[in-house]
């Protein structure tokens, strides 16, 4: 299918892959992996590597989705705070909510033990929009080492230019930790992975729950999760994010002089990075409506000159977008139903926590669901007003945090 908002430099840029497999044949199975994103293909090589047979259906390529269209953002953690989650969750389940969803850093580890060639780098820097935000940045930094001994960089309005050359933001702080990437070309090192662990990857195919003779299934579908069980479907809704890269900088450095990726403390938030031939990578804005601006370039450039006045007027080369699957209090939704696997709803927040997830629904089926059972038990409920309804009364709530940024 022709997708008009493919036109990406992830996919202008991403490693060669020819398909191996195709439908024919026989399609029994241990694990039936439906999905060809980060969560399905982290499950797949799990599971392969458990020692499972495993098929892994995608309706169109590996990465087609989110997982190969997003901003590139490796932030540690949840869109939760650390101190949010052990207020809402008490001290044990935040202990096993932060040893997983901080430390566990599976796509660096991925990345290492495949030698995957995605253009990996080092450091995540959030900017604060306004000196309240700062504020809260600066206490939830103390929180993270006092109480787990985890180091990040408070970043005065005063050094902020030592990571990005713009006047808007007052303040920030810095996660060595965390990082960006190419996620296309992640996506294709995972799926080269899974098919050297013997997983059959099948492309081009559009799956339903009784495609296979599979003792387990695992939806990965993300945004399309309603497609194969409508149930599932209420737990999100979809969000438009678009991108652009710019043509290759001759100030590229100066913009991120540390080369970190960044992203703003607003509710629609900027977020922003530099590829590795010297592009700026910008997303901004939000659309709540499935049908994309007619020029997504034109749509994005103004966030982009208010960030980066000095570049206001520069080529912009690519310009694409996607949905992201938002839940109501933003946590992802995991879970099993009998023999059926599932995850999804990660709210824009996936880039890391995605392939864990993968990877801890291979660990329930090997029988050890402690790890599993951590993100399970994370609270979730559908979206309220039925199958006409849900969209528009989720909008109408995202619509009023856009308002609040504009008004501070």
């Amino acid at each position: 299918m022709t997708d008009p908002l493919s036109h990406s430099y992830y996919a202008a840029t991403a490693h060669e892959r020819r398909p191996q497999f195709d439908i024919e044949g026989d399609l029994e199975c241990d694990v039936a992996v439906i999905g060809g994103g980060f969560t399905g293909l982290g499950a797949a090589l799990a599971c392969a590597e458990r020692g499972f047979s495993v098929i892994l259906i995608e309706a169109e390529h590996v990465g087609f989705g989110a997982s190969g269209r997003n901003g590139g953002q490796l932030i540690p953690g949840l869109r939760w705070t650390a101190s949010e989650l052990e207020e809402e969750f008490g001290r044990e389940r935040a202990d096993a909510l932060f040893d997983l969803c901080w430390r566990d850093n599976r796509v660096k580890a991925r990345i290492a033990q495949h030698g995957i060639d995605c253009d990996l780098k080092t450091g995540h820097l959030e900017a604060a929009w306004t000196p309240k935000d700062f504020d809260a940045m600066r206490r939830e930094a103390d929180y993270l080492a006092n109480r787990f001994d985890y180091r990040t960089d408070i970043v005065e309005e005063s050094e902020m230019a030592t990571h990005i050359a713009s006047p808007l933001y007052h303040g920030g702080i810095h996660d060595p930790r965390g990082g960006h990437f190419h996620p296309l070309n992640y996506a294709i090192g995972l799926a080269q992975a899974a098919e050297a662990a013997g997983v059959r990857i099948v492309e081009g195919c559009r799956a339903s729950l009784d495609t296979t003779k599979a003792r387990y299934i695992i939806n990965a579908t993300d945004s399309w999760i309603g497609d194969i069980e409508s149930d599932l479907g209420r737990y999100t809704v979809p969000i438009m994010n678009y991108n652009i890269a710019t043509a290759p900088l001759a100030n590229a450095d100066e913009l991120l002089p540390t080369d970190a990726a960044v992203a703003d403390s607003r509710f629609v938030l900027n977020y922003f990075r530099l590829s590795a031939d010297k592009r700026l990578i910008f997303g901004g804005g939000e659309r709540y409506s499935q049908t994309p601006p007619r020029d997504i370039a034109a749509f994005v450039r103004p966030f982009m000159a208010e960030v980066f006045p000095q570049i206001a007027d520069a080529k912009i080369d690519y310009g694409w977008g996607g949905a992201v699957a938002v839940t109501m209090n933003r946590l992802p939704h995991i879970g099993r139903r009998g023999n059926i696997f599932f995850a999804h709803g990660f709210s824009g927040h996936g880039a890391l926590v995605t392939t864990l997830a993968g990877e801890l629904i291979a660990e329930a089926m090997a029988e050890t669901a402690e790890r599993f059972d951590i993100l399970a038990n994370l609270p979730s409920k559908p979206f309220p007003g039925g199958k006409w309804l849900r969209r528009p009364l989720a909008t109408l709530g995202l619509l009023w945090y856009a308002l609040r940024d504009r008004l501070g």
